[in-house]
């Protein structure tokens, strides 16, 4: 028998934290979320993005504040958890966005130990140590969603491949399966997702636009990706139409990733 449940992408009533949310991938998310009714935090190190992302929320009517913390020191992350507990309450859904790519694509004999260590700690310890401050609140209160971000780059190894970058992250995709394999008997889900190249204000400038149409031509949808493709793809995975999806990593890479 079918549920007589009107199951919506609604977030009202909801404090969501997007970290890395001062620009592209991260603010799409975070304007997302506020437009459906979440109370949103901002986080990052840029104070003056940050506000830039604030006050187009605040200006469509839209509850958010900003937090600024170096997600590779524990402490700072609890600071900050605690500054928007006081603020806008605990956190309902939380969205490890943040990360960066600081070693080129080249021959792993030329990665540095630092530039390995750089990586790591970027995407993978900061998730870790983000998830490690919200996730006992969200078990204690018996919910949450957490949405962790892998990449095609760990999904699909090319020989451009960054290396160091497409390690960190496929350890964040093993870290996202046991995340939920931990949290599911606490009520909450923890899913990744994993986009393909996404043409934020960074690579748009950066990549050239011949290589652009060049790229496009290699996946299926026969374009590259925008910021909006992954916010609406984190908003479904954040809201209760994903209520019985946990432990899933989902490509938001136009068909480029497939299995």
């Amino acid at each position: 028998m079918a549920r007589d449940i009107q199951i919506t992408t609604s977030l009202t009533g909801r404090v969501a934290l997007v970290t890395g949310s001062s620009r592209g991938i991260g603010a799409a998310i975070a304007e997302t979320f506020a437009a459906h009714g979440a109370r949103v935090v901002l986080h990052g190190r840029d104070a003056g993005a940050l506000e830039s992302v604030r006050l187009r929320i605040a200006g469509d009517g839209g509850q958010v504040m900003t937090a600024v913390a170096d997600l590779t020191r524990f402490e700072e992350i609890e600071e900050m958890r605690m500054l928007i507990e006081q603020r806008f309450g605990a956190v309902d859904i939380l969205v490890a966005n943040a990360g960066g790519n600081p070693v080129p694509p080249g021959d792993i004999e030329l990665i540095s130990p630092e530039g390995w260590q750089a990586s790591l700690d970027a995407n993978l310890t900061s998730t870790f140590l983000t998830v490690k401050s919200f996730l006992p609140g969200m078990k204690s209160r018996g919910h949450g969603s957490i949405i962790t971000l892998a990449s095609s780059a760990s999904r699909r190894p090319t020989a451009h491949s960054p290396t160091a970058y497409a390690a960190a992250k496929a350890g964040v995709e093993v870290l996202t399966r046991q995340l939920a394999l931990q949290a599911g008997p606490f009520g909450v889900r923890v899913n990744g997702l994993a986009p393909g190249t996404i043409l934020t204000e960074r690579n748009r400038d950066r990549i050239p636009a011949a290589v652009q149409e060049a790229l496009a031509r290699e996946h299926p949808a026969q374009r590259l990706g925008v910021p909006d493709d992954v916010a609406e793809a984190a908003l479904f995975l954040a809201s209760d139409a994903a209520s019985w999806i946990t432990g899933v990593i989902l490509d938001v890479a136009g068909g480029s990733v497939l299995a």
